[in-house]
């Protein structure tokens, strides 16, 4: 696997090494060691399968509080999202601070979500099919979230002609820092 840090400390982008023949290709996605080398968590407790039915579907922005903070390996594999990270870290350099990419079934790459950082995402396809690797269990009283268009980040979304996404994601309030 080829690991690229992003502008946000301890968050991933990670494409796939291929062993290619004339069968096709074969790939690690995974590999604890190679997590366990770059101070990556590669404690498992939970696979996940987010599917969208239309694009322009958006969930997020989520995170967990401690001590069931999670990290998270997240893939598409089928279809196409605009993936986000948000640095939800007060003592980050990058505290408040986003990195996006666009993740398909194609480029088959991976984003590592650290621990402490808000994920979301929006399907730039119908059908499309996101798996996601998780760190801790999910602990409905510690997750937390932030609007997806908060002036606070100033997220570039992509275009949309409609977006799609539930109550509770469209209604989170304006961004306040703790006191």
């Amino acid at each position: 696997m080829v690991y690229a840090e992003t502008k946000l400390k301890g968050a991933f982008v990670i494409d796939i090494a291929r062993n290619e023949d004339e069968r096709g290709f074969f790939a690690r996605t995974f590999c604890v060691d190679e997590f366990q080398s770059r101070g990556l968590n590669a404690r498992l407790v939970q696979c996940s399968l987010s599917f969208n039915k239309a694009r322009g579907t958006l969930r997020g922005l989520h995170w967990q509080e401690p001590p069931q903070a999670e990290c998270k390996l997240v893939r598409v594999t089928r279809g196409a999202i605009f993936d986000v990270i948000l640095d939800m870290r007060p003592g980050s350099a990058t505290y408040k601070e986003y990195f996006a990419i666009e993740l398909t079934e194609d480029n088959r790459t991976q984003m590592y979500v650290p621990e402490g950082c808000a994920h979301g995402f929006q399907t730039l396809e119908d059908n499309t099919e996101v798996a996601y690797q998780i760190s801790a269990a999910y602990a409905p009283a510690l997750a937390r979230g932030v609007r997806w268009d908060d002036p606070t980040f100033a997220i570039r979304w992509p275009e949309a002609e409609r977006r799609l996404m539930n109550e509770r994601d469209a209604s989170y309030p304006d961004f306040k820092e703790s006191t």
